[in-house]
């Protein structure tokens, strides 16, 4: 399997604006009306490392241009003036578009050090923000919207008193239910039947209330999963199963990819993973950048013309497109060489 990175790479990167002068990574994207839309993560600043959501658009998928010169959603509006709005999905399920995000009331500060996560410390906020410890936890939910610009918040798919993101609906109802997967760090241990952060699933009919979740899928035996998993991208529906993109994270936190296929209408079982990552840092600006060395994040992907676009986050810098037939990475998942 040859998934092809573009020559134009990293395709969106920082600057312009404010508030996203200092990073963009870990992008939404969907086809709408034949047009590429691209709802980026961003930053202004490391110190606090508040981020907002901004929307663009193309017509080829790779040169993007921004639908407005201010963010679609911000953590203001969602009522923290001092969060962080981060790592959107979204899929269109009849005529609305649902906008999963990971939001962290307080904003933390950042300072890149070039060979591993960054240092951290607190900021001082006013009005007693920061001082509990929920305020440093990440919690998830959805917005929704008609037209990508105007989003709404919906409601919240996680208990507010643990850490938990990665949350992906699937682009349809499955046997008349609303599907989403999950990434509970707390949910560790014996009695959940892992012993590191994996994904998970659960099931509603409404949106507003979720099933207890289940264990979906744990890290395996190869070292680049070692640390944990997380559900990646929305999962594609192909006729063999639903795609999903998965990242890995390694002792050393360096991010890598994997793939598996669930079964359409039992999404509980695993038809197909992979043993081995299908993408790891390997261009320059995987491995180096402004945030986080050696990371390769996806967060979007779409398909056109059976070729199926992966968009990814980069050190936490910058976007990248990478390409592969959708047939290919299928049948790659399913006869992966042992």
């Amino acid at each position: 399997m040859n998934i092809t990175r573009h020559p134009q790479n990293p395709i969106v990167v920082p600057g312009k604006y404010e508030w996203r002068k200092s990073t963009v990574f870990n992008p939404a994207v969907i086809i709408e009306d034949g047009k590429f839309y691209m709802i980026e993560r961003t930053a202004g600043s490391l110190t606090p490392c508040k981020n907002y959501l901004g929307l663009l658009v193309s017509d080829d998928g790779v040169n993007f241009t921004h639908v407005k010169d201010e963010p679609v959603v911000t953590p203001d509006q969602l009522g923290f003036p001092y969060g962080s709005v981060q790592d959107p999905r979204v899929v269109k399920i009849d005529d609305t578009f649902y906008l999963n995000y990971a939001l962290r009331p307080c904003a933390m500060n950042y300072y890149p050090n070039g060979y591993g996560l960054p240092e951290r410390s607190i900021p001082t906020y006013p009005d007693g923000w920061g001082e509990q410890e929920g305020h440093w936890l990440t919690r998830s939910g959805i917005m929704t919207s008609k037209d990508l610009v105007n989003w709404e918040y919906l409601c919240d798919t996680t208990p507010l008193e643990i850490n938990d993101r990665d949350n992906i609906l699937f682009p349809e109802k499955i046997n008349g239910r609303y599907v989403l997967l999950r990434r509970p760090e707390e949910y560790v241990g014996e009695q959940y039947g892992t012993e590191r952060a994996a994904m998970w699933i659960t099931y509603s009919d409404d949106l507003m209330t979720w099933d207890e979740p289940k264990l979906l899928a744990k890290a395996g035996e190869g070292e680049w999963e070692q640390k944990k998993i997380g559900g990646s991208t929305p999962p594609v529906k192909t006729d063999k199963g639903w795609l999903v993109l998965y990242h890995g994270v390694d002792f050393n936190s360096i991010y890598r990819v994997g793939a598996l296929l669930l079964d359409l209408d039992n999404p509980e079982k695993i038809i197909a993973r992979t043993d081995n990552f299908i993408m790891e840092p390997e261009p320059y600006y995987e491995k180096f950048g402004f945030q986080v060395p050696n990371v390769i994040f996806p967060t979007g992907n779409v398909v056109k013309d059976g070729l199926l676009y992966i968009y990814y986050g980069v050190t936490d810098t910058a976007i990248a497109l990478a390409t592969v037939p959708l047939d290919e990475i299928v049948d790659y998942v399913l006869n992966e060489p042992k």
